[in-house]
């Protein structure tokens, strides 16, 4: 692959925020601190994808269709902000970093669309839900961008990366298990199931600026300031033609929309057809991402000795063998469903650390091609994939349920027939899709010796030390 360097300047490494002290590396004090900001975001991925439309179609009665197509329309429109925005975030220079002020920024927004969703008034419509979604979704897309870009110039080595990303991770997990807590101990606080979801959401608006906060105040920031060729938009096109670009864009497609139909269908599938309260089944859920608290780091750990993408093919093998177990467990039984939602949990950890994780060495091989920073655009691609597969998950799980027949309104007794379909729409769509995502990464090239190669040149560019000149990546 030809390497379209100049003769222009190397871009000059800047710091901004408290300046790190002795190594590069940051201490485990420092990762979780920083990691904390991940917190409201992870914490409201549950509830928006497993509880609010629940909550809607059952407790304020918005129809299913109107749901889902809510939720499509939502995501069409917002398809193309992430682009934008990871474009605007590169090239952002202030004194105070490149993506400080973007996390700072994003927090009013999705403080605000959180309290608007979550709050909503009996006899909501779908343009409201429509309207306040897309809110949300701007302020998730302005968090996560920010900190995924940041957390990537924190961590510039191979397994540092890894590590970094697994922290972050394993953070997100503690804030499903927090929030999951909610409606678990709702029924001994006398409150209803609606009441439990509107208590989620004051959960994740008192959480949110706390732990911002101390991200913003903790974290230094390494900001690579561009000083090379303008950016064209040929070099746009060469990004989108990158075949590892291409192929992480699919695979996050794929391993967010397996586990997003999974969570569209849960309460459906657990209650109606394994017959498991909301509470008990929440308990099942909870077990499910208490897991990924070992399984985040552990496929950090594993990726270290058999490169990221052998270990995120090895992991969506075993979450779809995993997840097959739920076709033989007795109705009801908790003890029987423990193992599988562990190792299913366990597993499903790794796919976001280990995607972003490899965008992140993609980032770098492309700085080192085009001399500027595109790491915040690369991001986008993988939060554009995410919406995409969202999107989807909701506009045809919800429609196809009423394409079989299952009714969603509580009280509702469902035909056999009904019940059989969610029972195989359920398991399914999550193996399909999850194998896909697996298949995506196989035979990658970017592995651990190519990236250190790619780093090493990088910088002793950075250092002065050769000449920006064209050459093979």
């Amino acid at each position: 692959m030809e390497n379209n360097l100049s003769a222009a300047p190397h871009e000059i490494e800047i710091l901004a925020g408290p300046a790190p002290r002795g190594s590069d590396r940051l201490t485990l004090r420092s990762a979780i601190a920083f990691s904390g900001a991940t917190f409201p975001v992870s914490s409201v991925a549950l509830a928006l994808y497993i509880y609010l439309p629940p909550y809607l179609a059952g407790h304020l009665a918005v129809p299913l269709a109107t749901i889902g197509g809510v939720w499509a329309a939502v995501r069409l429109v917002d398809l193309f902000v992430d682009p934008v925005l990871g474009h605007v975030m590169d090239l952002t220079r202030t004194r105070f970093g490149r993506y400080r002020p973007w996390l700072a920024a994003g927090t009013p927004v999705f403080m605000i669309s959180v309290f608007m969703l979550f709050m909503a008034p009996r006899g909501v419509k779908g343009s409201y839900v429509f309207v306040w979604l897309f809110v949300l979704y701007l302020g998730i897309s302005i968090l996560t961008l920010a900190l995924w870009s940041w957390a990537a110039s924190l961590a510039r080595e191979y397994h540092e990366r890894s590590r970094i990303f697994g922290i972050l991770t394993a953070v997100g997990v503690v804030a499903g298990v927090a929030i999951l807590f909610i409606p678990i101990a709702a029924p001994a606080l006398g409150f209803s199931n609606d009441a439990g979801v509107r208590t989620m959401g004051w959960f994740i608006i008192a959480f949110t600026p706390v732990t911002i906060a101390i991200a913003l105040w903790t974290t230094p920031e390494r900001v690579n300031r561009s000083t090379g060729p303008h950016f064209a938009p040929r070099d746009y096109l060469e990004i989108a033609k990158k075949p590892e670009v291409l192929r992480l864009f699919f695979c996050q497609i794929a391993l967010t929309l397996g586990p997003g139909w999974m969570s569209a269908l849960y309460l459906f599938y657990f209650r109606d057809i394994l017959k498991f309260s909301t509470q008990a089944a929440t308990v099942l859920l909870l077990i499910y991402i208490l897991a990924g608290i070992l399984g985040a780091p552990l496929a950090a750990r594993v990726s270290k000795r058999f490169g990221k993408h052998r270990t995120l093919i090895a992991t969506t093998t075993a979450f779809s063998i995993g997840l097959l177990g739920l076709l033989i467990v007795p109705k009801g039984s908790i003890p029987a469903v423990i193992p599988i939602m562990a190792w299913c949990g366990f597993m499903a950890a790794g796919f976001t650390l280990l995607i972003t994780a490899m965008m992140a060495d993609v980032g770098d091989e492309i700085r080192l091609q085009q001399d500027r920073e595109r790491m915040s655009l690369l991001y986008a691609t993988l939060t554009f994939a995410a919406k995409i597969a969202a999107a989807c998950s909701i506009a045809i799980t919800f429609p196809l349920l009423g394409i079989l027949g299952f009714n969603a309104a509580e009280g509702t007794a469902n035909t056999l027939e009904a019940l059989h379909g969610l029972q195989w729409a359920f398991l399914i769509g999550p193996i399909v899709f999850v194998m896909l995502g697996g298949a995506c990464v196989w035979g990658w090239k970017l592995d651990a010796a190519r990236h250190a190669d790619v780093r090493a040149r990088l910088d002793a560019r950075d250092a002065g030390l050769c000449p920006a000149t064209p050459g093979e990546v």
